[in-house]
């Protein structure tokens, strides 16, 4: 997948098992948390830690849930020790997908807001990765089960999902040459200014590690542009048509209230709730591509959900592509 991690590896775990130990003389007035990672180095300190949470852990016959308890010489520890969450991601979970488009190498998805793309730390199930490996068998082979690009848990629209290795790579490919076409409705706050191409580097907030931010390229930000026409404005709000040029996390979001103008409900960029919307205003209006068997160009497009529609209705302004 184009700008994000390696598929982290699948490791095997039982099911759950009881442990136990006795604390030896190395293990004198250590913390908690490190004998732990000592006596199960096979799990990480996030796992390890969240069985201390979950009081899966016990001293001398006690739950415990201190991981900066020191221990003494000979103390017995019991643990439960019960397969990851993380596991969760790679169960086929069945779900209606809003499939608009289907057949031997790709598919069109037109995602809902609120349905998390790819598991992660308290997403590790219900996602749509869950719901690929349940609609065809091919996707347990693939890397992130075919999902080459992605959109946020709250922006609804179309995404592509290659069914075979040959298209992943193919599809991928034509990302990182910005050659799919993604183009995107939005509800901002204030009047926008006009139209504007906006190119600004993005990487990690250096202060809030949940939010990305516009950040120097000399400082690990990324380029990233986005073309943006403003549809219509009143006094509260704009409707936009985004275009991306590159596909970085949060882009249009950051880059809107860079502008002073963030999304409406967008809570992590400025943005507050407005005329009914309660998750960020965006939608993936419309997708084009080649299709990486036949060649042909390929365009779908997508009216936005009910939430957004009504919402621009109240507000007066247009939610259709120009």
């Amino acid at each position: 997948m184009p700008e994000e991690d390696d598929e982290p590896g699948l490791a095997v775990f039982p099911q759950t098992e009881q442990r136990e130990t006795r604390v030896p003389l190395a293990w004198r007035d250590m913390r908690l948390d490190r004998a732990l990672a000592i006596w199960l180095p096979e799990r990480s300190r996030s796992q390890l830690q969240q069985l201390i949470d979950d009081g899966a852990l016990r001293l001398d016959g006690a739950v415990c849930t201190q991981a900066s308890r020191k221990l003494r010489l000979g103390q017995q520890l019991e643990l439960e020790l019960r397969p990851p969450d993380s596991l969760q991601a790679f169960v086929p979970e069945a779900m209606a997908l809003a499939i608009v488009h289907e057949d031997e190498a790709l598919m069109v998805i037109d995602k809902p807001a609120g349905l998390v793309v790819h598991p992660a730390a308290g997403n590790w199930s219900g996602t749509l990765m869950n719901g690929l490996l349940a609609h065809h068998a091919a996707a347990a082979q693939l890397p992130r089960a075919g999902i080459v690009h992605r959109l946020d848990k709250d922006t609804s629209g179309l995404m592509v999902v290659g069914k075979t290795a040959s298209a992943c790579q193919h599809l991928i490919a034509q990302l990182a040459a910005r050659s799919v076409s993604r183009e995107y409705l939005a509800l901002c706050h204030g009047r926008w200014p006009g139209d504007l191409s906006i190119e600004a580097p993005i990487g990690r907030d250096p202060n809030q590690r949940t939010r990305m931010a516009v950040v120097a390229e000399a400082k690990g930000g990324k380029p990233a542009r986005t073309d943006v026409s403003l549809l219509a404005a009143t006094g509260l709000a704009s409707a936009l048509h985004c275009r991306l040029h590159t596909g970085r996390t949060h882009q249009i979001r950051v880059h809107c209230a860079r502008q002073g103008h963030p999304l409406l409900a967008d809570a992590l960029y400025g943005g507050k709730p407005l005329a009914g919307m309660q998750r960020q205003a965006l939608h993936a209006a419309r997708l084009s591509l080649t299709h990486p068997v036949s060649g042909e160009r390929l365009q779908w497009q997508s009216a936005p959900p009910p939430d957004f529609h009504q919402g621009a209705m109240q507000l007066g302004l247009p939610c259709a592509l120009p």
